[in-house]
């Protein structure tokens, strides 16, 4: 079997292409004896001639031209490859894939997805939007690189680590066609009786609230549940009931801002890594743009 010698296929395909020992040393800077004894091991280890002597110099036996033909197919696949990782390297080529929860994209995903893409146009974002678990999940099975998620339901395990990158706060909201008097402040069990619109059970929006209205001896049960946050200002708008939303929606058109007694909690957006896999070139630097949200 051929063994993995690519300097001695480099030479035997310089010799083959110049059909001269003399012009492929001085093409290869080396020496022509070392240029015939790698020759003279790929036939050896071949059991076959590869070249023919002439006159004129040297030319391909059948065998010769055989591996010629394979031996240039694999130099160039070698060469495309060296050059897509520099494009890589430079951020000229290359995809991310960003898995995220509803409320991180719009809090903050957003806003750096934006600039990134316009300082970098040749990189491909792949971005799934879940809940934040199936976002850790992706993660933690290698369908995502990144995954930008209100703080983990749960307390993380190695290999993945939590960066916070913002803090927001949310805000209860009603329709301004609502019949309530949104100048008075209202109290967290005054709003359990109201129709109340969330996101959906499993997200870490659901276990928070329902977690904040036991705290104060209430229960947590929404009369429509949304798969995403973008979802609840239309239902809101049309009057059918409350929802908590990220400040950072609101100004809404038709959209009233409730005044509570006992405050919300405040809510951090992370990033999520694994510490065990390098990254990408293009989710590095994706990467170092959001972690400099943190100096803001």
């Amino acid at each position: 079997m051929l063994k993995e010698n690519v300097n001695d296929l480099l030479s035997f395909m310089v010799v083959a292409r110049e059909r001269s020992f003399t012009r492929a040393a001085e093409a290869l800077v080396n020496s022509q004896p070392n240029l015939t004894r790698a020759v003279h091991n790929l036939e050896a280890e071949l059991g076959c001639r590869l070249f023919l002597r002439s006159s004129r110099g040297v030319e391909l036996t059948p065998e010769g031209e055989a591996l010629y033909a394979h031996v240039t197919a694999a130099m160039e696949q070698l060469r495309a490859g060296e050059a897509e990782l520099q494009r890589q390297r430079e951020l000229r080529s290359g995809m991310v894939s960003i898995a995220c929860s509803e409320t991180a994209l719009h809090a903050v995903l957003l806003q750096v997805l934006s600039r990134f893409h316009r300082e970098n146009p040749a990189i491909r974002l792949r971005v799934s939007n879940q809940s934040a678990p199936e976002a850790i999940d992706a993660l933690r099975s290698g369908l995502a690189e990144l995954a930008v998620v209100t703080m983990p339901p749960a307390p993380l395990s190695a290999p993945l680590e939590a960066t916070v990158l913002a803090s927001f706060r949310e805000v209860a909201v009603c329709s301004t066609a609502f019949p309530l008097d949104s100048g008075r402040t209202f109290t967290l069990r005054e709003i359990a009786a109201l129709p109340l619109i969330a996101l959906r059970r499993g997200t870490s929006t659901f276990d928070l609230y329902e977690s904040l209205f036991r705290r104060h001896g209430l229960s947590y049960a929404p009369d429509i549940e949304a798969a995403t946050s973008t979802q609840l200002l239309p239902l809101v708008k049309n009057g059918l009931g409350i929802a908590f939303v990220p400040d950072v929606l609101l100004p809404a058109p038709g959209i009233e801002r409730l005044h509570l007694r006992e405050g919300l909690p405040e809510r951090a957006v992370c990033l999520i890594r694994r510490t065990d896999r390098p990254r990408s070139v293009a989710a590095a630097a994706l990467e170092t743009m959001l972690l400099s949200l943190q100096n803001k």
